[in-house]
């Protein structure tokens, strides 16, 4: 974890991984009720690591779309 954090700018850390962590979060507390801490331990970071390469996937869609900068209508 501490590897993974460093690897990282601050910015990339609060774009990237803050919302997908904390909808990860509000996920696992409002769904997850498995009666052990390792079970939802588990099913909380396979969230994350899901939610996290949903977005990474769609800001990649976003970034290669092309921009119509400038469309005047006549």
């Amino acid at each position: 974890m501490h590897t993974f954090i460093k690897s990282m700018t601050l910015r990339e850390f609060f774009v990237g991984q803050v919302p997908a962590l904390s909808l990860s979060i509000l996920i696992a507390e409002l769904f997850y009720k498995f009666h052990s801490f390792t079970l939802e331990c588990l099913a909380f970071l396979a969230t994350w690591y899901s939610i996290d390469l949903l977005m990474s996937w769609a800001f990649k869609a976003w970034s290669r779309s092309p921009m119509k900068v400038d469309q005047t209508v006549e």
